[in-house]
């Protein structure tokens, strides 16, 4: 069956599509990476394209927009990108959108033990550190190739209670030897970035010396729950990780580190009277 565009009804879809205005005004979509586009955008594409249960591909998936409007589309997904960091921000941002009904998916090429971490630390030391850093919860301090990281790999807000005042946990990354030294710089960096908690996670097992060193920095102990207190300066290993360790802070409040995506219920998004998605 042939169709001809001149003998259809309604109008062609023009090629610069105004209606969609740019990520900067979805204040509710914003998550901060770079290249963000807007959900709108990438919902209409994919609508014209295929159908549900259809395979959607984005090989270059960054925040993972296409990702979640493929997910609420119904159509099978399949996202790629080069660093831990967008990997981590895509999980996060699924699970806070589909809480309940997400489908399950699997995670190729990201460290499962010990022993693949090790690799990535090996082949690119950066990457591991801001996958290490994502398995605490933890962000980025700064992209250590474009300067010097000041002894701050990552970091994590907290509030101790809901609209409080937030206090910062720097973190140091080590995929190699360690030793007291290292607790020591961080114990400075903790002093100087005005920390209430330092973290120090390392590939390899702390030595005595460096657990002494971290029991000499004290407790931090909240103001709104003098019964509770937690150890100033941790250490945890990447074996610990994996078991389910995590750092001790105050977590009557969520962790506000990364920025919650929105929640969404499965189907095309709303329009207004004008038929703009809303």
């Amino acid at each position: 069956m042939k169709f001809y565009l001149d003998e259809l009804e309604g109008a062609v879809l023009s090629d610069m599509w105004f209606d969609i205005p740019p990520i900067s005004a979805h204040a509710k979509e914003r998550l901060g990476y770079p290249t963000q586009k807007p959900e709108a955008l990438l919902e209409r594409i994919i609508l014209a394209s295929s159908s549900e249960g259809d395979l959607v591909l984005d090989p270059f998936c960054g925040c993972g927009t296409t990702i979640s409007v493929a997910e609420r589309l119904k159509r099978r997904w399949i996202g790629i990108d080069i660093t831990y960091l967008a990997i981590n921000l895509i999980k996060n941002r699924l699970v806070k959108s589909f809480p309940t009904d997400l489908w399950p998916y699997v995670e190729f090429g990201v460290p499962q033990d010990v022993l693949s971490a090790e690799r990535l630390a090996q082949i690119n030391p950066f990457q591991f550190e801001w996958w290490a850093l994502a398995k605490v919860g933890a962000i980025p301090a700064q992209d250590k190739r474009k300067g010097p990281d000041r002894g701050v790999d990552g970091q994590i807000f907290f509030q101790e209670k809901d609209g409080g005042k937030f206090h910062k946990i720097v973190l140091q990354v080590k995929s190699g030897k360690v030793g007291a030294a290292q607790v020591r710089d961080l114990k400075g960096a903790m002093e100087r970035e005005k920390a209430a908690i330092g973290a120090l996670i390392t590939l390899k097992p702390p030595t005595r010396a460096m657990k002494e060193e971290a029991a000499a920095a004290g407790v931090y102990e909240s103001e709104y729950f003098p019964q509770a207190s937690f150890p100033r300066l941790q250490i945890i290993t990447i074996a610990e990780a994996f078991a389910g360790k995590q750092l001790e802070y105050p977590r009557w409040v969520p962790n506000k580190t990364i920025k919650n995506a929105a929640r969404q219920r499965k189907g095309p998004a709303p329009e207004d009277k004008q038929g703009n998605l809303l």
